[in-house]
């Protein structure tokens, strides 16, 4: 059985831990940009179940790590709401404006099809002992994107929507929730071991609006896919939450808390009664000396190597990432005796 599996299903620690890596598929790797140039834009690379798979695996084939996750975006979702998505170089993705009313609710499942053949395909190309990942953004994240149009330094408009327009914005975070439960149960029927949420943008929030917005949306996530997929394991990462994860982890009831740069690794140790997953600072790994890398990771390992844990960044990996600073990176977690 696969590392990732075993820790998330039995809690158990071992000496050498798994590991993959947040925003495997990118720019860092020319395989990846050789094949982002064969395509028109972004999303149509999403949509492409070939090419979707052939991305998924390229990290697992230089890398060998321990999970392949699918190439995506966490943006699918509105726009199979029937809201434009354009990712624009230097910008980022920006979004159209929408109205409630006319969002396509029932359009999940046929509109994300390509998402869910380039699972099935990656599935049958995987080796055994790797898990195949599945995600989404969270209701909450995704709601930033959409009422901002893009993303954003302050978030002004969206917390100004939640505020003024609750009831408004109460039924799009309930569109968004029942549409990720559809979401990701596909993507376990077409193959993904593990699925994790993604709320990225969860920092933003202070303690009252976090439990509405953020921790309960995932909680009733959590407890829907886990009626459907009761084997399923399931990551939830709210981050930037600081002393909240504790909250969070207790009542979203993930199988696997992810932690960011920022999170105490004692401190999670001792509040927090998940596995864990983390958190090297992805600067560090882009822009850190092989000195600094080297210290970090085994300050990591000496942290976490008394509890259930898999290895991987703060957050995604950036395009500006070295290879040479990757393979140090797996190389140091699979020969560190003292873990």
């Amino acid at each position: 059985m696969n590392k990732i599996i075993n820790i998330l299903s039995e809690k158990k620690s071992f000496k050498t831990p798994p590991i993959w890596i947040m925003r495997q598929a990118g720019r860092y790797l020319p395989e990846y940009r050789a094949v982002r140039s064969e395509v028109k834009d972004f999303l149509s690379l999403c949509y492409n179940p070939k090419l979707a798979s052939e991305v998924t695996l390229q990290p697992i084939k230089r890398f060998d790590l321990d999970a392949a996750i699918i190439f995506s975006d966490i943006l699918v979702i509105p726009h199979a709401l029937g809201v434009e998505v354009n990712f624009v170089k230097n910008e980022g993705p920006k979004l159209g404006k929408f109205e409630l009313k006319n969002l396509k609710t029932s359009n999940i499942e046929k509109h994300l099809n390509p998402v869910f053949e380039a699972l099935s395909l990656t599935k049958s190309k995987l080796d055994k002992n790797k898990a195949l990942i599945g995600f989404s953004g969270a209701p909450w994240t995704l709601a930033c994107y959409m009422i901002e149009g893009g993303g954003s330094k302050s978030f002004e408009e969206v917390r100004r929507f939640a505020i003024e327009k609750e009831e408004e914005f109460l039924v799009l975070i309930e569109i968004l929730t029942e549409s990720i439960i559809e979401y990701l149960s596909l993507q376990i029927n077409a193959g993904a071991d593990v699925v994790k949420i993604f709320d990225s943008w969860a920092s933003v929030l202070p303690l009252q609006e976090l439990q509405k917005w953020v921790i309960n949306p995932t909680k009733k996530i959590v407890e829907k896919l886990k009626e459907k997929h009761p084997k399923t394991p399931i990551i939830a990462f709210p981050r930037g939450i600081a002393n909240s994860y504790k909250n969070y982890a207790n009542e979203v009831k993930a199988d696997c808390i992810a932690l960011d740069q920022t999170v105490d690794r004692q401190w999670a140790k001792e509040n927090i009664g998940n596995v864990l997953q983390g958190n090297l600072d992805n600067f560090l790994l882009a822009f850190g000396s092989k000195e600094k890398i080297e210290n970090e990771v085994n300050l990591i390992l000496r942290d976490f190597a008394d509890v259930p844990f898999i290895f991987n960044l703060g957050h995604g990996i950036l395009p500006q990432t070295p290879i040479e600073n990757v393979e140090l990176l797996i190389n140091l977690i699979r020969k560190n005796e003292k873990f």
